[in-house]
């Protein structure tokens, strides 16, 4: 496999410096190796070359350690080999394992791409105009290529449905396992406005979610600063020293029985349907205000995980005393054993879709060498929580699903089928900040 490199167009000294030479990947693929098997969306493996500018994180640090402290999914041995044999290389040069990269560094790594499968579910339009497409994300589907994932992603799914020179601009995210509403530019210049809206907070967001036990039916108000703990786990939590972040919650439904109790919890305990208002946007800030709060999603595979969290699951936690252990215990789901992956709160798994989980399965693949995974169950393509509206503070304009399968009622009771006037949580927010949503 050739690598080629591609140099950069010099430039007169008195303007900017060339940027570094990157590598790129020895042959595109197009259209991309997708095909449909078991309910999933699955794509053939493939070379990529990723190049990735130096983050403020890792200056001055070796080239080995940044592979090995901040990408979990290849051991690293494969990283050090990787550096050895010029897969992984230095603004389009060779390097070492013990090279320290500087700022403006752009780092290329050429592998044997392995994705894991994403649903087969398309993405539902909502609406579409000239400027902007409204679509319903599926959950367990990231917005950018990122990680693991490239193809299966929303920008690309959308690329290949619409042609190889159409480029989807993103105007929000949303968590590779959540679901819901994201504005799809179709110009830069709608991008743009609707972005500068977006940050500007005049516009007002709702989500929906399901979560564990009894929720309150007083309205509740979580103002925890959120901290990033680890970026290579994507774990957040509660910390003072962290950063401002505001959640209104207003109960929807509470299910008190539950059909079965597989996962250990209490009979009975049930589950609520939330209705979410965040003020903030902070990394998995519902998720985490949730979990602070003693009711964490139910079927989340990090804040409601007792393998990780223990039996109290997070609740009330705002110190750093165990981090470390969570930590560790995190980054071992999916990779020692299944029940690592589910060992979350949620009593409708199935015992077969328990077993039925993501893991390494110890094989390699004859190629590249790279360890192969099993396909993630139903149950960890997404979680319980779908962004279901998005409005203009001013009443220009508003977008909506339907509440999600997941939230309603269950067979044998009675519940919301939708939401009200009455459910809506803004009614309780302060007035300085109903004014800047």
């Amino acid at each position: 496999m050739a690598i080629t490199v591609i140099p950069q167009p010099d430039q007169t000294a008195d303007v900017l410096p060339s940027p570094p030479d990157v590598v790129i990947t020895p042959c595109g693929r197009w259209p991309p190796p997708y095909y449909l098997e078991d309910n999933l969306r699955r794509v053939a493996p493939y070379h990529f070359t990723y190049n990735t500018n130096v983050k403020e994180r890792w200056r001055g640090r070796e080239l080995l350690d940044i592979f090995r402290d901040e990408f979990r999914d290849r051991p690293e041995e494969y990283y050090k080999d990787a550096i050895d044999t010029g897969k992984i290389q230095v603004n389009g040069k060779p390097s070492s394992v013990t090279a320290h990269v500087k700022n403006g560094d752009v780092i290329s790594h050429t592998l044997h791409r392995h994705e894991p499968p994403v649903t087969a579910q398309p993405i539902g339009i909502v609406h579409e105009d000239n400027d902007m497409i409204v679509i319903n994300k599926p959950a367990g589907v990231p917005v950018h290529p990122t990680g693991r994932y490239n193809y299966n992603s929303v920008t690309e799914i959308m690329r290949a449905e619409r042609g190889h020179q159409w480029n989807p601009l993103p105007c929000n995210r949303l968590d590779r396992l959540t679901s819901g509403v994201m504005f799809i530019g179709k110009h830069k210049k709608a991008a743009e406005a609707l972005t500068d809206q977006l940050m500007s907070r005049t516009v007002r967001k709702e989500y929906v979610a399901r979560v564990r036990g009894e929720f309150p039916t007083e309205d509740v108000v979580c103002d925890q600063p959120i901290l990033q703990i680890s970026p290579k786990l994507g774990l957040n939590r509660v910390r003072a020293n962290g950063k401002e972040a505001k959640t209104v919650f207003r109960r929807l439904a509470y299910y008190p029985q539950q059909p079965v109790s597989l996962s250990g919890a209490a009979p009975g305990a049930g589950y609520s349907i939330v209705r979410c208002l965040p003020l903030t946007g902070r990394t998995h800030q519902l998720r985490v205000h949730l979990q602070f709060l003693g009711h964490p999603i139910t079927n989340d595979p990090i804040y409601a995980n007792r393998r990780v969290f223990g039996p109290a699951l997070g609740q009330s936690a705002s110190t750093a005393s165990d981090d470390e252990d969570v930590m560790s215990r995190l980054s071992r789901m999916g990779k020692d054993d299944v029940a690592d992956a589910v060992a979350y709160e949620d009593e409708m798994v199935e015992d077969y879709n328990k077993k039925k989980a993501e893991k390494m399965t110890g094989e390699l693949c004859e190629l590249c060498q790279t360890p192969l995974y099993s396909d993630p169950g139903v149950h960890e393509l997404g979680i319980y929580l779908h962004a279901m509206k998005y409005a203009d503070a001013g009443g220009r304009w508003a977008y909506e699903t339907d509440l999600p399968a997941w939230a309603l009622p269950p067979k044998g009771h009675d519940g919301p089928m939708g939401v009200t006037a009455e459910s809506d949580p803004v009614a309780v927010v302060e007035k300085g900040d109903s004014e800047c949503l």
